[in-house]
């Protein structure tokens, strides 16, 4: 899958090995952003970023294993939500904290005007980005070709790498 025309679209090629839900958004924006301005995006899924092409998922934040998020508060006076909530780590290993911190970042991105995952995820599909499964990481996991959404590729980290190559920029994320 070797460029073959050098003046032709800027090629994007990102990694996406991290399945909750912030760090599904990243691959996700920058690869719709890219596809709308015209350029060639594949997306290689593999490990835990392999759950953002199943047909049913739901990302969750976790908050212990990211001890530098900023805990803000979707409801309230202004002044209350401007608050940066420094939330010990004895406190995130609080049976129910996860769920917790997940409903409030989902309810911060509404909010916002943020896209769900499945929305950005679409969004993708429509504007033909190449989104492939990692093969080697379905077999470790047990996932079958049914469990995935329909638009998605399969593969193998060797074709990534050839359209990899060739790209404009790359990125593990």
């Amino acid at each position: 899958m070797t460029k073959s025309n050098p003046q032709g679209p800027k090629r994007l090629a990102l990694i996406a090995s991290k399945g909750t839900l912030d760090w599904a958004h990243p691959p996700f924006i920058l690869s719709s952003a890219a596809s709308a301005m015209g350029w060639e995006v594949a997306v290689f899924f593999t490990f835990y970023g392999l759950q953002l092409l199943l047909k049913d998922f739901d990302a969750k934040v976790s908050p212990l294993g990211n001890p530098a998020m900023p805990m803000k508060m979707p409801f309230g006076p202004a002044s209350f939500q401007s608050i940066n909530w420094p939330i010990p780590n004895l406190v995130m290993v609080l049976p129910g904290f996860e769920q917790v911190a997940t409903s409030l970042m989902k309810k911060t991105f509404k909010q916002k005007g943020v896209p769900t995952i499945q929305e950005l995820r679409s969004i993708c599909v429509e504007g033909g980005v190449n989104l492939i499964a990692c093969q080697m990481t379905m077999d470790v996991f047990d996932f079958k070709k049914e469990d995935f959404i329909p638009e998605c590729s399969f593969g193998g980290a060797a074709a990534f790498l050839e359209f990899a190559a060739d790209a404009d920029v790359q990125l593990f994320v």
